[in-house]
């Protein structure tokens, strides 16, 4: 009985000394600086390395993500932009140049080309 009790006690201490989360609604920003994009490469094995990351409105942080952004496709990765429909389907968009980026992208993610796509040349 005064086991109970005491576990009862301290669950209510925990409960009150718990905050409460926060939520958001859907269109309100979360972060502080939503122009903030990030330059990704997916690594089989290791998941989204990050390249660059910067605000785009800086023009020296810009000029390093386009830079960053030309290397990869120099590198023969591929670009895509994922996105979000209304009705919640994830798709994502192949660029094949920084300008292609919309504006209010969050992330740009790398991945290399399919191997075994070259046609043969020994016929």
């Amino acid at each position: 009985m005064f086991v109970r009790a005491a576990a009862t006690a301290l669950l209510r201490r925990t409960r009150a000394a718990t905050p409460t989360p926060v939520t958001f609604a859907a269109d309100e920003a979360v972060c502080h600086n939503p122009l903030t994009m990030k330059l990704l490469r997916l690594k089989p094995g290791h998941g989204e390395i990050v390249l660059a990351e910067g605000d785009i409105e800086a023009p020296e942080q810009e000029q390093e993500l386009i830079e960053a952004f030309r290397r990869e496709l120099d590198a023969g990765m591929w670009a895509a932009v994922p996105l979000q429909t209304r009705d919640g389907r994830r798709q994502a968009e192949l660029v094949k140049s920084f300008s292609d980026v919309p504006r209010d992208a969050e992330r740009v993610i790398f991945f290399p080309r399919a191997a075994g796509g070259a046609p043969r040349t020994d016929r």
